[in-house]
């Protein structure tokens, strides 16, 4: 098969699916040297593939266009690929796929009789499709599978190569972050994108005291959105004074680029499962994420350079993997996959409740000693 000249990627979903890409990217860019990638995904969600040498242009695309938008984007799509490259399952995903390229690879989902029944008009149409597996395999295999058969027709082994996920360029903090900052720090990002990840208040409080008892300098990382502000405003309201003179709140002010610049100078990194601990270990600095619901062997933030398709156990209280330690709450159900124990975004979490800021500390010791 001769090798594409022109390729398009496609991740119509949220910042840290993205993200996830980066490692296909770059396995791409081993097998087709001189093709031009491109990159198609929901405006304002692209931040992660800022400055990345591999990506020649980023198409964004509303979450829901106008029968105009879909116009305009079909203009600019249609046949204009040798391959589109699709890695969400998602009906939009496909149907941009279909415009772009006549040959096409995609990942679906078949769990179930229905969704194997759903799926079989994207298998039809796809030279190689990936079933979707959210519990044993990681997401950012189930990506790279997609290229397995080029790799194979080369004689290539895709698994034998180090994984790593790249980060976007770094920018500038703004001067007034910057004045501001005192090393050593860590950052701490408590926000996830939905409630039945996050993890108590009284928890944020009592971990935040202790490292600045340790001398550390905490910097409270959020998005911009309202719930993620609100949050890191009730924790800071839970401080001392005292304490709450050691933590800078950045307020949500700093682009992905920014953050990743923030976070390289980092001495430690913990967050819950979100996008930004993604980019915290893609940074390669001491990474320590809180999981609920989520299983790590499906959305575990990557350890950069790790051979082979599996870093981490589906269930374990503890496991650190090269630069990334994974914290699990107790309890058989975990992980469960649901969202949360009422299965509903604004649930919460037993596991993350009886996830207690003692074994956080614990995790924090360690890996502040790697360093």
């Amino acid at each position: 098969m001769k090798d594409p000249a022109r390729v398009l990627f496609i991740a119509t979903r949220q910042i840290g699916d993205v993200l996830v890409t980066t490692p296909l990217i770059s396995a791409a860019r081993t097998i087709w040297p001189n093709a031009q990638f491109d990159f198609l995904g929901y405006r304002g969600k692209l931040d992660m593939l800022k400055g990345n040498p591999d990506i020649h242009e980023l198409i964004e695309t509303p979450e829901r266009p106008s029968l105009w938008e879909y116009m305009k984007l079909f203009n600019q799509l249609f046949q204009r690929y040798d391959l589109a490259v699709i890695t969400q399952p998602s009906d939009r995903s496909y149907f941009f796929g279909s415009i772009a390229a006549l040959r096409r690879v995609g990942v679906v989902v078949e769990d179930t009789p229905r969704s194997k029944k759903n799926s079989a008009w994207k298998r039809a149409i796809s030279l190689h499709w990936v079933p979707v597996d959210y519990f044993h395999q990681h997401v950012i295999i189930e990506k790279l599978k997609l290229l397995e058969p080029f790799y194979q027709d080369k004689g290539l082994d895709l698994f034998s190569y180090p994984i790593s996920v790249t980060p976007p360029v770094a920018e500038a903090l703004t001067p007034l972050i910057q004045s501001q900052i005192r090393h050593p720090y860590i950052v701490l990002h408590p926000g996830p994108l939905n409630a039945y990840k996050r993890w108590p208040l009284s928890y944020w409080q009592e971990l935040i005291t202790s490292l600045v008892n340790d001398d550390y300098q905490i910097i409270l990382s959020s998005s911009p959105a309202k719930q993620d502000l609100e949050l890191n405003d009730a924790i800071l309201s839970l401080l001392s004074e005292k304490v709450r003179d050691s933590v800078l709140n950045t307020e949500g002010r700093l682009s992905l680029p920014q953050a990743a610049t923030l976070l390289k100078d980092a001495a430690l990194y913990i967050g819950v499962d979100t996008s930004v601990s993604h980019l915290s270990a893609a940074c390669e600095i001491p990474t320590i994420v809180l999981f609920g619901a989520t299983p790590p062997t499906n959305f575990g933030p990557w350890p950069n350079g790790f051979i082979g398709q599996k870093p981490y156990q589906l269930r374990a209280r503890s496991q650190i993997v090269q630069n990334v330690c994974i914290l699990q709450g107790p309890g058989d159900c975990v992980p469960c996959r649901k969202a949360g124990c009422e299965d509903k975004a604004d649930s919460r979490s037993e596991c993350l409740d009886l996830l207690t800021p003692t074994q956080v500390l614990e995790a924090a010791q360690r890996m502040l000693s790697k360093k």
